[in-house]
């Protein structure tokens, strides 16, 4: 005989609707039986209508590699910063959410994930290898559809996907593509305007032209009928009704993304501003569902450096709070999500040589990333062959760090370098000139292990106003590291607790009713 199984998702589901009615059968009498409190019935009543409530805008915010560290890291840089050095923690918008939840991260392939995998899992509820979109492992025959692409045709919610880098990247493409390799960026460029979806912002498509012989990405967006943007004033221009939009930043930098929050020129348009402008084309009354990722957070983990992922974290905190805003004028309706698809780089807030302080007010010296450092100063020292010295004339203005025998020693405070840590930086520095960046196969072990696969220089700079801030990382790669997932409004009880990444789809799809 056969046996009947239900899964554990599905008999709290099952039991959850059977109280639930219960509850709404047993109301009336409740309330035919206590006539003189028809107050206190309609309360009760209102009550069971709150706990079986939809929510009509979903927020959902993704801090690519945003481990714990990432965010405590921040936290402290906020309060230290704003209290003149002293011991007190900052507060962002999302940790005073009132639910906090932890998130397992692994995939099909490994412990510690890539985003294509990890999107995947939260975008489908299905686990895949490391590398993959939105397609079942091993064969990678098999597309999953997203919860994105269910409410879109399902509900008839209007779709948005927001990111800081490329918008054909691993995290924003998980929710619209559906590739066997995270790489076929043109693929991937092809299925964005397929999808239909009302407005998409971020970095510049990859490989935008394709192979050559066919139209490239803005083209295939233009003829599917989207508005494709390129400058800052379009975008502002564009207001309610405009219809589909792809808004492709004006400002681009390395990797074509989006600059890093540190980075941006006043009036910029940052996170913040293409969400508030998401939320003007999206609000509908059918409802919107708002992806937004903070990228860079990730690539400045992957690079090491500190500064940029805590000025990243702090504009999503930002953005977050436009979504806020937005929560406080639809409370009854809005449920806002603020979560990580894995953590990058090994993060961690303490160092050998500071044994049990941090300095965090150190970072404040640090006045740009090693990304526009490389590009501002590094390529022209390759260039030039500049000496040494020259160099850390630009160290010091950009990062505070100075040499002992600089005029202004004296003065540098725990910022002076001392003669090891000039040592390191001068080995970098010439390896800097005489072999740039390198890949991995090429490189020795020692050398992997101080400068990863960017320029040297600019590692070691890193490095060392980190380890005199107190901070330091393991990694250029992911970690296995938990995520936390915070969340606000309509079902928001629901992301309390321990579970895996697979489970925000499926509370999604629970909350929403989609199939």
């Amino acid at each position: 005989m056969k046996e009947n199984k239900i899964t554990r998702r599905n008999f709290l589901k099952v039991g959850a609707a059977a109280s639930a009615a219960g509850l709404l059968s047993a109301a009336p009498v409740a309330a035919s039986a206590a006539q003189p409190d028809a107050v206190g019935a309609a309360e009760e009543e209102n009550g069971l209508l709150d706990f079986l409530k939809k929510p009509k805008y979903i927020f959902l915010f993704i801090g690519d590699g945003m481990g714990t560290a990432q965010i405590q890291s921040a936290r402290f840089y906020k309060g230290t910063t704003e209290n003149n050095g002293a011991i007190t923690e900052g507060e962002l918008s999302f940790t005073s959410f009132p639910e906090v939840g932890s998130v397992t991260t692994y995939d099909s392939t490994s412990f510690c994930p890539d985003s294509a995998s990890t999107a995947t899992a939260i975008a489908t509820g299905n686990k895949t290898e490391s590398g993959v979109i939105n397609m079942c492992p091993w064969t990678r025959d098999v597309p999953y559809e997203t919860i994105a692409e269910k409410l879109h045709k399902q509900k008839n919610y209007k779709v948005g996907v927001v990111s800081t880098v490329n918008i054909d990247h691993a995290t924003p493409a998980a929710f619209y593509a559906h590739q066997n390799t995270r790489k076929n960026y043109y693929q991937i460029g092809v299925e964005l305007a397929n999808s239909g979806f009302e407005y998409f912002a971020g970095g510049e498509f990859q490989k935008v032209n394709g192979d050559g012989t066919g139209p490239n990405n803005h083209e295939v967006a233009a003829q599917a009928g989207y508005n494709v943007v390129t400058t800052q004033a379009g975008a502002a221009a564009l207001t309610a009704g405009a219809g589909k939009t792809l808004i492709i930043a004006e400002n681009l930098a390395d990797g074509k993304a989006m600059n890093y929050a540190m980075d941006a020129a006043n009036g910029e348009w940052q996170l913040t501003d293409y969400v508030k402008k998401g939320i003007e084309l999206l609000e509908n009354k059918k409802g919107f569902f708002l992806m937004t990722e903070s990228g860079k957070i990730d690539w400045a983990c992957h690079a090491n450096d500190a500064a940029a992922s805590i000025h990243d974290v702090l504009e999503m905190s930002n953005a977050v709070q436009a979504a806020e805003a937005f929560y406080n004028a639809h409370p009854n309706e809005t449920l806002i999500l603020v979560t990580a698809d894995h953590e990058t780089g090994g993060m961690a807030i303490g160092y050998k040589t500071t044994n049990y302080d941090t300095f965090l007010t150190n970072l404040t010296h640090q006045k740009m990333s090693y990304a526009k450092f490389d590009s501002t100063y590094v390529e022209n020292y390759i260039a030039n062959k500049t000496p040494f010295e020259a160099a850390m004339a630009d160290v010091k203005a950009n990062f505070g760090l100075t040499l002992p025998t600089d005029p202004d020693a004296a003065s540098a405070g725990k910022l002076l370098l001392t003669d090891y840590e000039v040592e390191n930086l001068r080995k970098a520095y010439e390896r800097t000139l005489e072999v740039g960046a390198s890949s991995q196969s090429k490189m020795s072990q020692q050398d992997y292990e101080l400068y990863g696969t960017y320029i040297p220089f600019s590692m070691a700079i890193c490095h060392t106003i980190n380890h005199k801030s107190g901070m330091d990382h393991t990694t250029y790669a992911h970690t296995g590291a938990m995520v936390n997932i915070y969340a606000k409004g309509v079902g928001a009880e629901k992301f309390r607790g321990v579970f895996d990444n697979t489970e925000i789809y499926h509370k999604l799809a629970e909350l929403t009713g989609v199939q």
